[in-house]
């Protein structure tokens, strides 16, 4: 059995509720992209309206390995139509505010599971039916952890240590999963001449955010904490939502391992994401189900509070875990980013499930493939959905 994210095989559609006003100062789009993230169509968006990309704004984001649709809004009158490398945009309406996270309902997916057995093609109908029912947890999928490197720490940590040197070595040395083949090179060059920021200066890509920070250290050597703050605030804003997603996904599969002991449910296998194996279940009984449903895990920051004391000492836990204390949940280092407020459902639910039938997969002879759809709740991961159910049905 295989899921493997692609335009091909994995489509995704945004379901809005757009706040249209005849007359507002924001162009409203549709945006179909494929082959390239929404941060690379933001960027080419704006080129091509001759605009700052600070103009162009997107509620969400989503994965360059599916072809997607979604909505964003142009500070400013834009033209019907707008078209570039990997996008083509649509003027669908006028707003009197760019769009926001509140705006979104959730997520249309579809996507092509591939080299099914027959039995596999016959039960995976009832397993949707059932993560209808009961849900799954509610993790956030690798597509958070763009600054993952494996045996290293993340710099949303680092940042959060006040290590401020670690933190711009990260940035400027640590070779991440999703880096161009360009940007593997420099850093590499970073990580045997780091300090020698002249040199790194004259082979740092053209254009690029490395060059503002190492024009900044070539004049001012030891000054690490002023040359974090000038990488781009969105990619700090990102190191730090990818670390505390690491500590959330650690709380919840936590939380959901003591919930689940002893009862009939029982966890029944792990699924991996940026490095954890974290517990999920196939089925709930009525009052476990009833309980977990309106459970919200807090995201790790300095005022969160905790009412269940069950999340309280867990919460605890990972953070001694990590070599943290409450105190050190807010990023001092930096001016223009900070860590996220608010929780997050432990679990998600699928709706419209369904499954086409099962025809044959040309990619491995003797095997099966079967398109799926659902809609998904703003922020939840398909990714992950789809491999808990390849899992629990092998």
């Amino acid at each position: 059995m295989l899921f493997k994210p692609s335009p091909a095989d994995f489509h995704v559609e945004e379901i809005v509720r757009l706040p249209t006003s005849p007359d507002g100062a924001y162009t409203v789009y549709r945006l179909e992209k494929q082959g390239i993230t929404t941060l690379r169509a933001q960027e080419r968006l704006a080129a091509a309206l001759g605009v700052p990309r600070s103009a162009v704004a997107f509620p969400a984001l989503k994965d360059k390995e599916a072809r997607s649709v979604q909505y964003g809004t142009l500070h400013g009158v834009g033209p019907a139509r707008v078209s570039g490398a990997g996008f083509f945009a649509e003027r669908v309406g006028r707003s009197d505010r760019p769009l926001s996270t509140q705006d979104l309902l959730g997520n249309r997916f579809t996507a092509v599971v591939r080299q099914l057995l027959m039995q596999e093609g016959k039960v995976i109908h009832q397993r949707l039916a059932d993560l209808e029912q009961f849900g799954f947890p509610n993790y956030f999928d690798q597509q958070r952890f763009g600054s993952y490197a494996s045996g290293q720490d993340l710099p949303g940590k680092l940042i959060l240590l006040r290590d401020a040197e670690g933190a711009l070595r990260a940035h400027l040395a640590q070779p991440f999963a999703g880096d161009p083949s360009h940007v593997k090179a420099f850093k590499k060059e970073a990580q045997l001449h780091w300090g020698e920021w002249q040199y790194l200066l004259g082979v740092a890509p053209k254009p690029s955010n490395f060059r503002s920070v190492l024009t900044f250290l070539a004049d001012h050597p030891q000054d690490y904490r002023q040359a974090l703050n000038l990488v781009t605030p969105r990619v700090l804003s990102l190191y730090l939502a990818a670390y505390q997603s690491l500590l959330w996904n650690r709380l919840a599969g936590r939380y959901l391992s003591r919930m689940l002991e002893g009862t009939k449910a029982g966890l029944i296998g792990r699924v991996k994401v940026a490095g954890e194996a974290l517990p999920y279940y196939a089925v709930l009984t009525p009052e476990l189900l009833h309980r977990l449903r309106a459970v919200h895990v807090p995201l790790f920051q300095q005022r969160m509070t905790i009412a269940d004391s069950t999340l309280g000492a867990l919460s605890e836990e990972v953070l001694t875990g990590e070599g943290l204390r409450k105190e050190n949940l807010k990023a001092r280092l930096l001016e223009r980013a900070y860590l996220a407020r608010g929780t997050r459902r432990l679990l998600a639910f699928p709706t419209e499930a369904s499954a086409g039938r099962a025809i044959t997969d040309d990619s491995k002879p003797g095997t099966f493939q079967v398109a799926v759809s659902f809609v998904l709740p703003p922020g939840s991961y398909a990714t992950l959905m789809l491999k808990i159910l390849m899992q629990t049905i092998e």
